[in-house]
């Protein structure tokens, strides 16, 4: 057995390489014409990776990141796309990151709050998706403020406008396509963190993620990370060295 087919073998065990893909994440993914032609950087990572190894692939959709991390306890994929976080890595396997988002928030027009620090107080209600990355930051790192969880990152903003709560957490550009297609919100200029995005594998698969390791270092030298970005209309996200 050669290496490629040693890591095939593990990476995709079934003979069929099962990618997840979070849909509640439109810088990474969008859905095409049917479940398995979806768009964006991440479907187009996962078939290279196929194409390099011989796979053949299946797509496998979620609406949230923390069902996609439910799903590898149940044996549903071998292959994702997750922000690093270290709850996660628990059960998950990262490579490096591939691309780095900001987190910031939705505030409307006529709020006072112009700093994403002045958010922490007391009283102050914030609408997040729930299991996102940045749920799982602000969890750690708020000491005053409230999250109040909807079940993905579209629905928090919902859940901001119609509870009237004072800003929902998420992913920059979603925040400021929703805030350009609306009057009277805006998007804070700053930001709670900056989210690395990753590609995942379930724990214990090591040969496998070791190969994903050079792959993806490869593949963001090559500039291939940035043409994916940019093929869907995402070319303004950073891709790390």
């Amino acid at each position: 057995m050669t290496q490629k087919q040693a890591v095939a073998a593990e990476l995709a065990p079934t003979g069929v390489l099962r990618v997840a893909i979070n849909y509640g994440n439109p810088v990474l993914a969008q859905r095409g014409e049917h479940e398995q032609a979806p768009r964006g950087v991440s479907a187009d990572l996962a078939r290279s990776v196929a194409q390099e190894l011989e796979l053949s692939v299946q797509f496998h959709s979620y609406d949230a990141a923390q069902s996609v991390v439910e799903g590898v306890y149940r044996d549903d994929w071998d292959l994702a796309f997750l922000a690093i976080d270290p709850k996660r890595a628990e059960k998950i396997l990262f490579t490096q990151a591939y691309v780095h988002i900001e987190g910031t928030y939705l505030v409307r027009a006529d709020s006072a709050y112009q700093g994403v620090d002045q958010l922490d107080q007391r009283g102050v209600c914030i609408a997040v998706g729930k299991g996102a990355a940045y749920d799982l930051f602000l969890t750690r790192t708020l000491k005053q403020a409230d999250l109040v969880r909807a079940p993905t990152s579209a629905a928090a903003i919902d859940l901001f406008v119609e509870q009237e709560l004072d800003a929902a957490a998420g992913v920059r550009q979603p925040l400021e396509r929703y805030a350009r297609s609306r009057t009277g919100l805006r998007v804070l200029a700053d930001s709670f963190t900056v989210i690395r995005q990753a590609m995942a594998v379930p724990s214990g698969r090591t040969l496998a993620h070791a190969w994903l390791e050079a792959f993806i270092a490869r593949q963001k030298s090559e500039g291939m990370v940035a043409q994916f970005l940019a093929d869907s209309g995402q070319a303004n996200v950073s891709v790390p060295d």
